[in-house]
Order: structure tokens, then C-alpha cells, then sequence
């Protein structure tokens, strides 16, 4: 289940995308941990890694959709194929990531406009190494669009733009910067792009102290025709969802790729430590502590690898991407932050140590669930779905898990963004029927308790109103919500792979269990809970079932391997 660059094999990808995989490998093991270490606390920006972006094509071809590609079979978005590069360079540092990630957001808006000059344009830079940016969030206002102060003024036959825009990565060097704006005058929202080269475009500074450049630049009188404009009104509009719709999915591969890395160097450390004449994996709080955070991690890049399927086979009747796509974004980025506690409860000191790799990720680990929109941002979309979810199942067929080399088009083509309460989902019940383990089974008792809960509470107009409007309670709904889908996908997922022994997803539903039971217990402590509400969270409250051998052998069996599985070379 663990990415091993030493060991790369992947399985569903074609020879010539493994082969550029590969590339990235060797490029990072070739530059080495202490170079690695060196540029992240120097700053420096990553040219080097640009240089082989531009040498191999690789974001060319990963991020040109095949109807632009040239005929060239490679070229396509595929979106299976780009969650390895995703889990791989965050695997080496999120700032390699970071400038693939905010290249996939500018790339959104030109991809998804009617502007065909602009798409040849954009293949050709992809062509030549650039990259792109989104310019979308503002200082004062941050991703509200309702708010956006950037505009557009119509002068003679064309435009002037005039704003600023804030925490906009690539900006220094974006060969376009996709920009969001409203119309003076009118007030409708328009998608233009901009060069960041152009003289009419500040650069005014990172506001970051990182390698990554996440820049506020500002517009002054630049020029704009309409062959610079890529959509308008409500396209506009369904532009910037969209878009976040298909970036923010990257972030939970991102988490995976961190924790991996500190995955291997936190069990390598602890295994090779003797305190008090024992080896410090000898002690049952450091086993627990480790065994927690593999199961946690295998679970992520399960769900994530399941979510993608959903993504890949969206249609325009077949939304349900819509909830598992924040999910990925949102509960997995949590997670990795626990995993990442975890591991550094059992290396202590050692992960703060300039040699690690870990000291990166226990830092970078806490931006993925604040970017693309917070936690509480994407919690309230996901709380949307609850009613369909659990109350008004619909027929869909079974969805494989899709690992074709295919362009992903319905991705550029997903249109409106309204009308997300009526999205419908297959029986999640399903699922859960076609596996019986004693965690399990706690768990699914935990969900009749909820759905239940929810019955309840819908009978109280005035609590369902106040409740309603009260985020700090819907968060914790949501959280027992989400933990119910996160199962949902996983079982799904050891459905359909080979890859999930038993052993290994008891012990995962142990940790869904304690997990469960946590936030029934804040949800219970919530001001505006009633006294119906905390005897149902009362009720919610479950132990794991214990097993001792169980958790031995997941420790022996699937851990113990890994302790000198990968280290970074020098």
C-alpha cells in the first residue's frame, strides 16, 4: 500500500508513465536529503525542478488534456496517473507539490473556458516548462467571491484591469495567471489571463516564508482584449467552483505523500533505539502509537484511491464526486495531521533535527487541511448531503476502480455548480453488509445510533432552527457524517482490491470506532444539544473490540517489514 521509491512498482500505470515517475525519482534521490534539507531552510527556489519539468514534459503531459495534446497518446489528464505525481513529489517536499498543485488551479479556467486560442496558447507553454496561477482569494476578502474587488473596466475596444490579488502561488512566474474580477459597471465576473512578465503586473511579495512563492501581485491599468478573456456570468462562476472542485482533491494526496516519508524515517529511528536496554519498538504505548498511525495511513491512500474512481466516472447525472471529493480533501489532510502526532510521539526529539525529513512534514502537515478552502468551509458542504445520503438512496451501477489510461473529460466539462442538496448516493448500507469484523459490526451499530439521532432531532423544529445556524454543532454532526462515508469508501475499496487483509481493516475500524465515539462526545457537550440529542450521543459511545493478537500481527506482519523498507539517499 506504501509508495517505496526504492521499490517503485506501480501497478495500473502504462510503461511511459511509470517511466516519468521514475525521472522524478531519480532527479530527488540524485539531489539528496541533505540538499533537500538545505534548500528548505535557505528558501530556494526550486528552478532545478522546474528545469526537469520543463526537460521531461511532465507537466505537458499530465495536465494537457488529450484534445490538445498534438495526437501525442501520452498527453492526456488522467487523473489516476496524476495522483502518483501528486503522492510522489509531496513524498520529497510539499513545495514540489505545491507548484504542481496551484499550476492544476490556473490551468482550471483556460482549460474550462470556450476560449479555444487561449487552450493552444496554454498547450504550447505547458510545451515550453511554464507554469500557471490561479488568481482567485484577496487579502481583505479571501476566496469570496461575492466580494472580489479585482475589476475589469471596458476602454475603447478593450479593457483595463485594476486590483490586487493575495496568497496566489506561482506568481512569480506563472506564464498565465488565471484571474478572477467583476465587470465595472455591470458587476458580473469574468475569467481573464494575465503574463506575470507584463509591465502592468506588480509582483509586490511573497507572504510566505517558504521555498513555495505565494505571491500578492496587482494589476495597474493591464491591458485585456477579449482574446485574453476565458469566461463570463455564471461560467465565470462555475469556473472558480469547478476548478477548486478539481484541485482540492490533490491536497489529500499530498497528506499521504508527507506521512509516508515520515512513516519510514519515524519507525526506522524508533526500531534502531535501545532505552532502558529495550528497543524503544519493544514498549506497547510505541507499538500502539505506530500501529495507529499505519493503519491510519493505509486507510488515507484507501479512501483517496476509491474517491478518485468516483471523480473519473462523474457525469452530468452522477454527482456524487461532489461529496467525496471534499472528503478527500478534508478528511484525509486531518488524519495525516494525526498521523503525523503519532509518529512524533514515539521519535520525541528527533523530529525536530534538521537531517530529518520529518521536521518538514510535522510543519507542512498543518497547511493541507487550510488550503482550497478550510476545514469548516468544506465541512458545510459536505453536511448538504447527509439527508440524500442516509434518507433517499438512488439506483446507480457499480463503479470499478478505474486505473485506464483516459482523459478525464467531464473534469473541463462539469458545468453549473447549484443544486447540490438533490445529489443522490448508492445504498451505503451496502457496503457495509458485505463485511462482517467485530469493529465493524461496533461501527455499524454506532450508525443506526446516528441515524437515529438525526430522526430525533428533525422532530424538534426549534432545535433543528437554532442548530441549523449554530457551525460549531454542525461541524461535530459532520464529523460522525463524514466518518460514516470515510468507512463507506474503504470497504468499498477492500471490495475491490487485494490489498486490505482483515487484520488490517479490523484495526482501522478500531480507530473509526474511538474516533466516533470522540465526536459523539463533543457533539454531546455542545451548548445547544438537547437532552434527546445527548442520550442518543450517550448511546453512540462504543470500546473497540479487543484484540490483542490481532494488533500483534499487524504489527509483525505489516510494520516490522517497513523498519529498513526506505531511507532517502544522502
Amino acid at each position: 500500500m506504501l509508495l517505496n521509491p526504492k521499490r517503485y512498482a506501480p501497478q495500473g500505470l502504462d510503461d511511459h508513465s511509470t517511466a516519468l515517475m521514475k525521472k522524478v525519482i531519480t532527479f530527488f534521490e540524485t539531489k539528496g536529503k541533505r540538499q533537500l534539507k538545505q534548500d528548505d531552510r535557505q528558501g530556494t527556489w526550486y528552478a532545478d525542478f522546474l528545469d526537469l519539468v520543463k526537460r521531461e514534459q511532465l507537466f505537458s503531459t499530465l495536465l494537457t488534456p488529450a484534445a490538445y495534446g498534438g495526437g501525442d497518446p501520452n498527453v492526456r489528464w488522467d487523473t489516476f496517473r496524476n495522483c502518483e505525481f501528486n503522492e510522489l513529489t509531496a513524498f520529497y517536499g510539499l513545495a514540489y507539490w505545491y507548484t504542481w498543485q496551484v499550476t492544476i488551479l490556473g490551468l482550471g479556467p483556460l482549460w474550462m473556458g470556450k476560449n479555444e486560442a487561449m487552450k493552444a496558447t496554454t498547450a504550447r507553454l505547458l510545451r515550453e516548462g511554464g507554469i500557471f496561477a490561479f488568481g482567485l482569494s484577496e487579502r481583505a476578502h479571501g476566496a469570496d467571491l461575492y466580494s472580489t474587488e479585482m475589476t475589469l473596466t471596458p476602454k475603447g475596444d478593450a479593457y483595463v484591469a485594476n486590483g490586487s490579488k493575495y496568497y496566489i502561488g506561482n506568481g512569480n512566474k506563472a506564464a498565465l495567471v488565471s484571474t478572477f474580477a467583476k465587470l465595472a459597471g455591470t458587476g458580473e465576473y469574468v475569467f481573464f489571463a494575465v503574463d506575470s512578465q507584463h509591465e502592468k503586473y506588480e509582483l509586490v511579495q511573497n507572504v510566505v516564508n517558504s521555498q513555495s512563492y505565494v505571491s500578492e501581485y496587482a494589476l495597474h491599468d493591464y491591458p485585456i482584449t477579449d482574446a485574453d478573456i476565458l469566461s463570463r456570468g455564471p461560467d465565470a462562476w462555475d469556473s472558480a467552483l469547478n476548478t477548486v472542485n478539481v484541485g482540492k482533491f490533490n491536497l489529500g494526496w499530498a497528506s499521504i505523500g508527507i506521512c509516508t516519508h515520515a512513516f519510514y524515517e519515524a519507525i526506522k529511528h524508533a526500531s534502531n533505539r535501545v532505552l532502558y536496554g529495550k528497543h524503544v519498538t519493544d514498549f506497547p504505548h510505541v507499538r500502539r502509537l505506530l500501529t495507529d498511525g499505519y493503519c491510519r495511513l493505509v486507510a488515507m491512500k484507501a479512501f483517496a484511491r476509491r474517491a478518485s474512481d468516483y471523480l473519473r466516472t462523474a457525469s452530468a447525472t452522477d454527482r456524487r464526486y461532489l461529496l467525496f471529493n471534499p472528503m478527500v480533501k478534508m478528511k484525509v489532510t486531518t488524519q495525516g495531521e494525526q498521523v503525523i502526532d503519532l509518529l512524533w510521539d514515539v521519535i520525541a526529539a528527533k523530529g525536530f533535527e534538521k537531517d530529518m525529513v520529518f521536521e518538514m512534514a510535522a510543519r507542512d502537515i498543518r497547511a493541507l487541511p487550510k488550503l482550497e478552502g478550510t476545514v469548516a468551509v468544506n465541512m458545510a458542504l459536505v453536511v448538504k448531503f447527509m439527508r440524500n445520503y442516509f434518507f433517499n438512496p438512488g439506483e446507480f451501477p457499480a463503479i470499478p476502480r478505474v486505473r485506464e489510461a483516459r482523459n478525464d473529460d467531464f473534469l473541463f466539462a462539469q458545468g453549473p455548480t447549484k443544486g447540490l442538496s438533490g445529489i443522490q448516493f448508492h445504498d451505503f448500507a451496502a457496503a457495509y453488509a458485505s463485511v462482517s469484523l467485530p469493529n465493524v459490526e461496533l461501527f455499524k451499530e454506532q450508525i443506526e445510533v446516528f441515524k437515529e439521532f438525526l430522526v430525533v432531532s428533525a422532530t424538534d423544529p426549534a432545535a433543528v432552527a437554532a442548530q441549523g445556524k449554530d457551525i460549531d454543532f454542525l461541524l461535530a454532526l459532520g464529523e460522525i457524517f463524514s466518518l460514516v462515508v470515510y468507512g463507506q469508501l474503504l470497504l468499498e475499496y477492500r471490495n475491490l482490491e487485494k490489498d486490505l487483509p482483515d487484520d488490517v481493516l479490523g484495526q482501522i475500524f478500531d480507530c473509526l470506532v474511538r474516533d466516533l465515539s470522540g465526536f459523539a462526545l463533543q457533539l454531546y457537550g455542545k451548548p445547544s444539544s438537547t437532552p434527546a440529542q445527548m442520550e442518543l450521543c450517550q448511546k453512540m459511545l462504543r470500546k473497540p473490540a479487543p484484540d490483542a493478537a490481532r494488533a500483534e500481527r499487524v504489527f509483525t506482519e505489516h510494520l516490522w517489514p517497513l523498519r529498513d523498507a526506505y531511507e532517502m539517499s544522502p
